[in-house]
C-alpha cells in the first residue's frame, strides 16, 4: 500500500489541491451547522422575524454550496488521479512487454497479460479515486470538527476520543481477512482470463480433437470459482459496512445521551451548544465510516497492485536501452561469456565468439540444442543472463533500441504478415518515404514481383491476417522483400527455405546470395550447401558451444559434425 501511496504523493499539485479542498469542506461543514443552529435558535427561542433571518439564510446557502462544491472537486480530482496512475501503469506494462516480446510471450498466458492490462489495472482505480481523497479528508476534517466540539463541550469531545478508535481497530481486523480473499479473487480472475483466451484461440483445434466438451467444463469451473471468490469479498464488504454503521451509531447515541442529560436533567448546557454538537457529531463519524468503506476498497486495489508488481519484476521488464547509435555498415560482433537461462529450465552456457563484418555464420545442432535461443539473444529479443554482447565495441544494452533494430532483419521459417496490402507488408520496418520503384525493385529481387503483377490491384492487393490467401513460399518472398527494401547490415535467418518446393527454394537462395553481398548473415542452418558456404560454423549441443570453425576444419577435427552430416546426407542436409 505504501508503494501505491507513493505514486499518489509524487503528484504534489494534486495532493496540495486535495488538502486545500478538504480544509474548505471542513470549514463549510462547520459553517453549515452553525448557520442552521443559529436560525433554529432565533426562530424557536427568540421569535425572530423572517427579515432578520435573511442574512443567516444567505450564509447557510453559501456554506451548502461551498461544501457541495469542495466535495465535487475532491471527487473529480480523485477520478483524474486514478486515470493518470492507471495510464502510467498500463504504459509501464506495455513497455515491459515490448522490450522483450519473446520472453514476455514465453512466460504466462496471453490472457493473463490482457487481464493485467485491463482488469488488474482497473482494480486499482478505487485506491486513487476513493481511498486517497477520503484518507486526506479523514486526516483533516474530523480534526477540525473535534476541535470545535471540544471548544463547545469538552465532555462530548472526550467521549468521541474514547469511542472513535474502535472504527480503525475494526477496519484493521476486517481488512486483514479481506486482503486474503481479495488476493484469491485477483488470482482466480487472471487464471480465468488466461484459460478463457487460450481456449478461444485454440477452439478449432479442440473441436477437431474432440476436446471441446472437456474445455467447456474447465471454463465453467473457472467461472464458478471466480464467482465464489467474488461473493466472499462482497460478504466481507457487507459485514464491514454493517459493523462500522453499528459502531458509529452507538457512539453517536452515547454522545446524544450525555448531551440530553445535561440539557434536560442538569440544565448545564444551552440549547444552541447542544444542537450545534448534535449536528457536528454525525458528520464526524460519517467521515470515519466512509473512510472504513474506502479502506476496504483499497485492500482490493492492493491485491491488484501486487499482481502488477510481480509482473513488472520479471526479467523481461528490466531491460533498458541507452542512447548510443550503431553505423549501418556491417558491425563487428563480439560475444563474451554470453549466456541465458529460462527460469529453472533450459540454459545456454556461456560462449565466446567473434563475428567480423560481412561474415557468413551458420548455427547448427540438434533440435533443442539452443540455436533459436542464441538467435533471439543476437536479435535482442531476449536479455542475456550473464556476459556481454558487443557491437563494434559497444555493449548492446547501451545501444539505442531504434538504432539496433533499424539495421537488423530477422527472417524466420514462418514470417508473420499483417492484415493490409502487400505494399504495407513489404514497407514494414522501413522509416521514411519509400517510392513505388524501390518497392518494385525489392519485390523483384525477392522473386515476388512477377506474382504481384498478375494481381488486379498489384501491390495494393489486400491480404488477410497472418498472410491468409498466400502460400508459404509467397510469405517468405514478401519477408525477403522487406529485407531488400530495408537494406540491413545484419540479417538473421532461421533457414527460411525449409519445407518449400524446389523452384521457390531456388528463388530464395538466389535472393540470399544477393543480400550476403552487403550484410553480415547469421543462419540457423539445416541444408548442407548453406553450411558449407559459411565462414564460421557454430556447433551447439545441449546449450553448449561444442565446436567453432569452417566446414573443412570441423570435418577434420570434430567427429560429431562429420557424424551429423553422414546421418542426414540423404535427408534434410544436402
Amino acid at each position: 500500500m505504501n508503494d501505491l501511496k507513493q505514486l499518489a504523493f509524487q503528484r504534489k499539485n494534486t495532493m496540495t489541491f486535495l488538502v486545500a479542498m478538504s480544509i474548505l469542506k471542513g470549514l463549510a461543514t462547520i459553517g453549515q451547522a452553525l448557520f442552521f443552529v443559529m436560525i433554529a435558535d432565533r426562530v424557536f427561542l427568540q421569535s425572530a422575524t423572517f427579515e432578520s433571518l435573511i442574512p443567516l439564510f444567505g450564509g447557510l446557502l453559501l456554506s451548502i454550496l461551498l461544501r457541495a462544491g469542495s466535495g465535487y472537486a475532491i471527487g473529480k480530482t480523485g477520478v483524474n488521479l486514478a486515470a493518470d496512475v492507471k495510464n502510467e501503469f498500463r504504459n509501464t506494462l506495455i513497455q515491459s512487454f515490448a522490450r522483450n516480446p519473446l520472453l514476455a510471450a514465453a512466460q504466462g498466458q496471453s490472457g493473463q497479460k490482457v487481464g493485467l492490462l485491463m482488469d488488474s489495472v482497473d482494480e486499482i482505480d478505487g485506491f486513487y479515486s476513493k481511498y486517497i481523497p477520503q484518507m486526506i479528508q479523514t486526516y483533516i476534517i474530523p480534526v477540525i470538527l473535534l476541535g470545535v466540539i471540544f471548544s463547545q463541550n469538552w465532555t462530548s469531545g472526550v467521549i468521541i476520543l474514547i469511542t472513535a478508535p474502535f472504527i480503525p481497530v475494526f477496519m484493521a481486523l476486517v481488512g486483514k481477512g479481506t486482503k486474503k480473499k481479495a488476493d484469491e479473487k485477483m488470482e482466480q480472475l487472471n487464471r480465468f482470463s488466461g484459460t478463457f483466451l487460450d481456449i478461444l484461440q485454440g477452439l478449432s483445434t479442440l473441436k477437431l480433437f474432440g476436446q471441446a466438451e472437456k474445455q467447456q467444463q474447465a471454463i465453467r469451473k473457472s467461472s464458478l470459482d471466480f464467482r465464489d471468490s467474488t461473493m466472499e469479498v462482497l460478504k466481507s464488504a457487507f459485514l464491514s459496512s454493517l459493523m462500522l454503521e453499528y459502531i458509529s451509531m452507538l457512539s453517536i447515541g452515547i454522545v446524544a445521551l450525555e448531551i440530553g442529560l445535561r440539557l434536560v436533567v442538569f440544565d448545564s448546557i444551552s440549547f444552541f451548544t447542544a444542537f450545534f454538537i448534535l449536528i457536528l457529531v454525525p458528520d464526524f463519524f460519517n467521515l470515519l465510516k466512509d473512510f472504513g468503506s474506502a479502506f476496504h476498497t483499497a485492500r482490493g486495489s492492493l491485491s491488484a497492485a501486487n499482481q502488477l508488481s510481480i509482473e513488472l519484476e520479471k526479467p523481461y521488464a528490466e531491460l533498458t536501452w541507452g542512447k548510443e547509435t550503431v553505423a549501418q555498415e556491417p558491425p563487428h560482433l563480439s560475444l563474451e561469456q554470453l549466456a541465458f537461462q529460462y527460469g529453472d529450465g533450459f540454459a545456454l552456457a556461456p560462449l565466446n565468439v567473434e563475428i567480423p563484418p560481412y561474415s557468413q555464420v551458420a548455427i547448427v545442432g540438434k533440435s533443442g540444442s539452443g540455436k533459436s535461443t542464441l538467435m533471439h539473444l543476437l536479435a535482442g529479443l531476449l536479455p542475456q543472463s550473464q556476459g556481454h554482447f558487443f557491437i563494434n565495441g559497444v555493449a548492446r544494452e547501451n545501444i539505442s533500441e531504434t538504432s539496433w533494430f533499424n539495421q537488423l532483419s530477422y527472417i524466420s521459417q514462418h514470417p508473420y504478415l499483417f492484415a493490409g496490402t502487400i505494399r504495407e507488408n513489404i514497407q514494414m520496418g522501413v522509416t521514411g518515404d519509400v517510392s513505388d520503384e524501390e518497392v518494385r525493385v525489392a519485390a523483384k529481387k525477392a522473386g515476388i514481383a512477377e506474382m504481384v503483377s498478375t494481381l488486379e490491384k498489384g501491390f495494393e492487393t489486400p491480404i488477410g491476417e497472418a498472410g491468409r490467401g498466400l502460400s508459404g513460399g509467397e510469405k517468405q518472398r514478401i519477408a525477403l522483400a522487406r529485407a531488400f527494401l530495408k537494406k540491413p547490415s545484419l540479417i538473421l535467418f532461421d533457414e527460411p527455405t525449409t519445407g518449400l518446393d524446389l523452384q521457390t527454394e531456388k528463388v530464395l537462395q538466389d535472393s540470399l546470395h544477393e543480400l550476403k553481398k552487403t550484410s553480415t548473415v547469421i543462419t540457423v542452418a539445416h541444408r548442407l550447401h548453406t553450411i558449407k558456404e559459411a565462414d564460421i560454423i557454430l556447433f551447439l549441443d545441449n546449450g553448449k558451444l561444442d565446436a567453432t570453425g569452417n566446414h573443412q576444419e570441423l570435418l577434420k577435427t570434430y567427429v560429431p559434425y562429420e557424424e551429423m552430416l553422414a546421418a542426414q546426407q540423404g535427408g534434410g542436409l544436402r
